[in-house]
């Protein structure tokens, strides 16, 4: 039931007999809904009911709009893409499909033109397009886009039939079938996703377009519609491609994020999908967000991050579902055995039985190190996804201390390859979270300043993923002096578990660095390093803002600045992981921090610092500490 102050046809319609200005009747009535939408919204309401309000608030003016100015019955008033499927916000443009049964005529065209010029002189935001039905037929065959925007097609008002026409000679048995199609969608949407780093925990996301946001939930409607022939997300279950805690959890996300998208567009008085930084405080104390020991806009943002996460994971595993569907007979049911936990089925990696996780709690790794052994599968299979899922809560201190636990995990990490893929994926399922509480934590926890552009979880596992980049052969070219270091690193496993612990006790106060040095000790001592490693370890994490402090606020070029440096490091084995780290750190924190004027002054303190070793200038004690710790002999200082 729509409230009369919305909209009053009535009223309109005895106005707009009377004015001998029909726009400022139209004018009035916009402005008059558009306010009291703005007044009704607060997060606490009901955001899908106000959400359809904006869309019939519209479908009344464009209807009302339609019969001022068009008297023909050869043509229709048809809503596409997000209008069609009645999911207005107030900056989002209304997009509209006028549709002729065949080429206009001259009165026709100028009647829509008048309509369109009215429209927009009213305030409305239209994004249209006048087509006849063969011009439409040709543009969705050439076009996946255009295909999309039909899929959710209504008519607004004028011939109804030509829809139905359009449709008939659009369908799946014509154009784009479902494998096609599926895999036009998978292709748009990775793209997408890297113009956003592919993370959804950017300082300032973009809630419809970025990874996790509307759109990622919308391709799912999407892809589903055309595959299954079917609207909306409810009939996945049905079809047991979603459960119906997954269809709760998708509901709750999108009404989270038009809650979100609502707000932004009222506060910019635009259609603003950023989350930009100087709105982020002023929606979360709208929200009811309340600092205490954190700040109120570092909850909200941790709630979006975990939202966009959650969108992120299921559309994933929807469109697995539906991939496997679409693929020809013969490429299906091809199964290989890989242990008594699992097997590779579909070029995935699924458990054999329901109860793997259950009988052997330590197979929540052994997953993702079998992933790692086989680079060239395309991931984890739903149900297993799934199972791992509704198993987190046996990763208790119980599964921590387990030997067979604490060895799966530093075989991923000491792994030839794959640990960036392996760490992500254990992020995204809540492995990672699970087994280390202490990143569990910092799971979406931004950092309310410009300079971090990533939530902390994100920003370690890039700087992983920086470490391991300089491994690679394929990416030499953008940093040659460190990808050759990189390569003689010594126990490299050493150097990704200072990246994973590095700002791993930021948000906890007090001084990160002094904090993650004693967690980052205290985990390598539960996995069994040496006491030398676990005290190498801890000192990187200690340790990891002091060279790029020294470069760029100390005068480097003065000996006793170097001095200084070389008896902190001590070593050579010491200064190589520090500077490889401080590398990976400082381009893990934002895209654009990273400059040659760094570059080139962390080199040449690196190179200073290394002649100064060769010098003897490090630290006589130091050294000898570290050898007492690797021969475990007794030495006297």
């Amino acid at each position: 039931m729509f409230d009369k102050f919305l909209f009053d046809k009535r009223v309109f319609e005895d106005e707009l007999r009377k004015s001998k200005n029909p726009l400022l009747v139209f004018k009035k009535a916009y402005k008059n809904g558009y306010n009291y939408l703005i007044n009704c919204f607060t997060p606490g309401e009901n955001i899908e009911f106000l959400v359809k309000q904006q869309t019939w608030l519209i479908d009344q003016l464009l209807i009302l709009a339609w019969k001022e100015f068009i008297t023909s019955d050869e043509l229709s008033l048809i809503a596409v893409g997000g209008y069609g499927r009645s999911e207005l916000h107030p900056g989002s443009d209304i997009d509209l499909l006028v549709l002729f049964q065949k080429a206009p005529t001259k009165t026709q065209r100028q009647n829509t033109e008048l309509l369109i010029r009215t429209l927009w002189d009213v305030g409305l935001t239209i994004g249209h397009s006048v087509r006849t039905l063969r011009d439409c037929t040709a543009q969705s065959r050439s076009d996946v886009t255009v295909m999309t925007n039909l899929l959710e097609s209504r008519v607004l008002a004028g011939n109804a039939e030509l829809l139905g026409q359009l449709k008939l000679r659009t369908g799946i048995d014509l154009m784009w079938p479902a494998a096609k199609y599926l895999d036009a969608k998978i292709e748009e949407q990775s793209a997408r996703h890297l113009r956003y780093d592919d993370t959804a925990y950017n300082l300032e996301p973009q809630i419809k377009e970025g990874p996790g946001g509307l759109r990622d939930l919308q391709t799912i409607g999407w892809v589903a519609h055309r595959v299954l022939g079917q609207q909306g997300l409810r009939y996945l279950i049905s079809y047991n491609y979603l459960t119906e805690h997954e269809y709760r959890e998708l509901i709750r996300g999108r009404n989270f994020l038009w809650k979100i998208r609502n707000a932004l567009h009222f506060a910019s008085g635009r259609a603003e999908d950023r989350l930009l930084f100087d709105y982020q405080r002023g929606i979360a104390q709208q929200f009811g967000y309340k600092d205490t020991t954190t700040l109120a806009v570092e909850k909200f943002m941790k709630r979006y991050y975990r939202t966009a996460g959650q969108i992120r994971l299921l559309n994933s595993t929807v469109l697995q579902q539906l991939s496997a569907v679409t693929k020809p007979k013969h490429q299906k049911h091809k199964v290989a055995d890989l242990n008594r936990r699992f097997h590779i089925k579909n070029e995935l990696i699924e458990i054999r039985n329901s109860n793997v996780f259950q009988t052997s709690p330590f197979a929540l790794l052994e997953v993702f190190l079998l992933l790692q052994q086989h680079p060239d599968l395309k991931g984890i299979g739903v149900d297993t996804i799934r199972s791992i899922r509704e198993n987190l809560f046996r990763i208790d201190a119980g599964f921590r201390q387990d030997l067979r636990c604490r060895s799966l995990f530093m075989e991923i990490l000491k792994a030839p390859l794959g640990q960036t893929r392996a760490l992500r994926q254990m992020n995204a399922y809540g492995i990672l979270g699970a087994y280390i509480p202490q990143f569990g934590r910092i799971v979406g926890q931004m950092q309310h300043d410009l300079f971090h552009v990533y939530t902390v979880d994100a920003h370690l596992l890039f700087v992983v993923r920086n470490l391991r980049r300089l491994e690679l052969p394929e990416h030499d070219t953008e940093y040659p002096a460190e990808s050759k270091l990189m390569r003689t690193i010594f126990k490299r496993h050493r150097l990704f578990i200072a990246a994973l612990f590095h700002d791993i006790s930021k948000g906890q106060g007090g001084d990160h660095s002094k904090l993650g040095e004693s967690e980052a000790f205290q985990f390598c001592r539960k996995h069994n390093l040496s006491d030398y490693d676990c005290h190498f370890v801890s000192w990187l994490v200690r340790h990891h803002l002091t060279m790029s402090w020294i470069a760029q606020r100390e005068d480097i070029s003065d000996v006793g600045v170097i001095d200084d440096f070389a008896r902190l490091v001590g070593d050579q084995e010491h200064l190589d992981n520090l500077y490889l780290l401080t590398v990976a750190d400082i381009r893990g924190t934002s895209p654009h921090v990273w400059n040659d004027w760094k570059a080139k002054l962390l080199s040449d303190l690196y190179n200073l610092t290394t002649q100064a070793l060769r010098r003897d200038v490090g630290s006589p004690l130091f050294r000898a500490y570290c050898q007492h710790i690797r021969r475990r002999v007794p030495v006297e200082f």
